[in-house]
C-alpha cells in the first residue's frame, strides 16, 4: 500500500476517496438509468431496485474493467480476475446505501421522473453511497484487495 499511495502522491484516505468517486460514477450511471426505466415503466419498487442495482453493477464493473484492458493489455477475464472482489464489495455497499437513501426520501416512489422528489432521492443517494463505500474502499486498498486503476 505504501508504494501504491506513494505512486499517486496521496495518503490512503485520499487514494480510497478517489477510488470511491471512480466507483460512484459507474454506479450512478447504472443506478439512475435503472431508476428512470423503472419509474417510467411503472415497475414495482423491488423490480426498480433490482434493475437499478443490476445496471449499477454493469456500469460500475465496466468502468473498472475497461481501463485495465486498455492500459494493461489484459483480456476481459484477466481484468475481471484482478478487480472482481474489490468492485463487487464496493458496489454492493454503495448500492445498499444508495437504494436505502433513495427509498427513505421517496424518490423511487415518485410517479414520474419529472417529480422533484425523484431527483431529491438521487441527490440524497449519491452522497450516501459515497460515505458508505469510502471506508470499504479504504479497507480493501489497505489490504491490497483493490487497486486504483483509473
Amino acid at each position: 500500500m505504501q508504494a501504491h499511495a506513494h505512486h499517486h502522491g496521496h495518503n490512503p484516505y485520499v487514494t480510497s476517496a478517489q477510488a470511491t468517486i471512480h466507483c460512484l460514477v459507474g454506479c450512478v450511471i447504472g443506478e439512475v438509468t435503472g431508476l428512470i426505466i423503472g419509474i417510467t415503466l411503472g415497475l414495482a419498487i423491488w423490480q426498480t431496485i433490482t434493475l437499478a442495482t443490476a445496471l449499477a453493477y454493469v456500469s460500475g464493473m465496466t468502468l473498472g474493467l475497461v481501463p485495465i484492458m486498455r492500459h494493461q493489455g489484459k483480456t476481459f477475464l484477466e481484468a475481471l480476475k484482478l478487480i472482481w472482489i474489490g468492485e463487487v464489495l464496493s458496489i454492493g455497499v454503495m448500492e445498499i446505501a444508495m437504494n436505502w437513501a433513495d427509498y427513505a426520501v421517496g424518490g423511487m416512489q415518485a410517479g414520474s421522473i419529472l417529480e422533484p422528489v425523484f431527483w431529491l432521492g438521487i441527490a440524497v443517494a449519491v452522497p450516501a453511497g459515497f460515505l458508505a463505500a469510502w471506508p470499504v474502499n479504504y479497507w480493501l486498498i489497505r489490504r491490497d484487495m483493490k487497486k486504483c486503476h483509473f
